[in-house]
């Protein structure tokens, strides 16, 4: 059965769309038309505005376009989603926001706050280790599933998460903790550590364990999330009782397979990430390398001179 069955709007989500086009609007007007009015901005940066503008047209992609309906219907596209969501367009906006924002954002104090603290290393990456798998856990995914505002609430602290455990690697703020070369590689290492239990328990659960994939009236409940009620009421005469009618796939499969991109997606983003780190600190190293050299000299007279 095709997807059109869904209409338009279901489909291409114009109200989503319009509202981001909102937000590109808003982000312009701050970083260049209104960034007079604020002390200490500096210029917006060809590279901050791609970055900003890639992560917008990554998120339309992933909850606004057919690709939404299809994380509904297929669970390996679902984590595809979850991967792409928390490993890339999380830290695109990160860097697409001028750091004089972040620094403006974060001298509101509850919201200072809470990112200090959710931004240190170990707590950011144990959070997105914990949010990831419990999300993943059936009993959850499956209630947050059936709920439209539970599910927002779910997908945004996840989101935020994903900002969060970004932050201490490719952050620029000024007095910002940020961790630099081995320490970044560790982290990003333990963070892949983490989450690998929750997708192995994915890839080897031998029966499907997901009831709003499995399960018609979960599924059709489920579906409520990106279809318009009244749409799903006038397809209930076309048999749709699950995902099934859209794939030949088997739910076990389409579950492991789940598993198995939502592993391979964050290995080949992790190692593009520990090999730009990696390049980018043997380079500063050699660009450094006499001023390390002197440092050390000095450090070995100082201890002959005090011997």
């Amino acid at each position: 059965m095709p997807l059109s069955i869904f209409g338009f709007r279901a489909l291409w989500s114009p109200y989503y769309a319009l509202s981001l086009v909102a937000v590109i609007i808003i982000y312009f007007l701050i970083t260049v038309k209104w960034r007079h009015k604020f002390e200490n901005s500096t210029a917006l940066t060809r590279k901050e505005a791609i970055l900003f503008l890639m992560g917008i047209v990554f998120l339309y992609i992933l909850k606004g376009s057919p690709v939404d309906i299809l994380g509904h219907i297929l669970f390996s596209v679902h984590m595809t989603q979850m991967a792409l969501l928390l490993l890339i367009v999380a830290p695109l906006f990160v860097m697409g926001i001028p750091s004089w924002i972040w620094s403006r954002l974060l001298e509101v104090k509850v919201f200072g706050f809470i990112f200090r603290f959710f931004t240190k290393p170990l707590i950011a990456v144990l959070f997105f280790g914990l949010m990831f798998s419990a999300y993943h856990y059936p009993m959850i995914l499956d209630n947050v599933k059936l709920d439209i505002f539970a599910h927002a609430l779910f997908t945004a602290t996840m989101f935020m998460a994903g900002i969060f455990f970004w932050w201490p690697v490719v952050n620029k703020v000024e007095g910002q903790l940020k961790l630099h070369g081995l320490q970044q590689i560790g982290y990003v290492i333990l963070s892949a550590i983490l989450i690998t239990p929750a997708c192995a328990l994915i890839i080897f659960a031998d029966t499907a364990v997901y009831a709003t994939y499995t399960e018609g009236e979960a599924w059709l409940q489920a579906m409520a999330l990106c279809v318009p009620a009244g749409t799903l009421a006038s397809l209930s005469s076309l048999g749709l009782s699950g995902p099934e009618v859209f794939t030949s796939m088997s739910a076990v499969s389409d579950q492991q397979l789940g598993g198995i991109l939502m592993k391979v997606t964050q290995e080949a983003i992790y190692i593009f990430v520990i090999g730009k780190i990696f390049f980018t600190w043997a380079h500063e190293e050699r660009s450094n390398a006499d001023e390390i050299t002197r440092k050390e000299l000095l450090k070995h007279q100082e201890l002959r001179a005090n011997s």
